[in-house]
């Protein structure tokens, strides 16, 4: 079994902008709650996404985002989504009811 090549700097910059640009289509996490596009990927819980990873990921770009943001955060590296949090104003939480 061969090793997955280690990506460049620029490929996991890259991963990171399109994680911190992508939200949630819909779920509890969709724009129904968090208007209007729903929350970003980058603050999603980990429990909500390691939900996704027991019943598997959606299908295409999302699901990989998803599994990639899991994988991010699994690794106590989520404080590599800080610049894009303080670009958009800070981390998106599930609104209080």
């Amino acid at each position: 079994m061969e090793d997955a090549p280690i990506p460049s700097a620029e490929d996991l910059r890259a991963l990171l902008a399109d994680i911190a640009a992508a939200h949630m289509p819909y779920g509890m996490y969709g724009p129904q709650t968090f208007p209007p596009d729903g929350c970003p990927l980058m603050d999603l819980p980990t429990e909500y996404l390691d939900w996704f990873w027991q019943r598997g990921f959606p299908k295409g770009k999302l699901g990989y985002l998803m599994e990639q943001c899991l994988l991010i955060k699994n690794a106590g590296l989520d404080r590599l989504f800080e610049p894009f949090r303080a670009a958009a104003g800070g981390r998106r939480r599930y609104p209080r009811r």
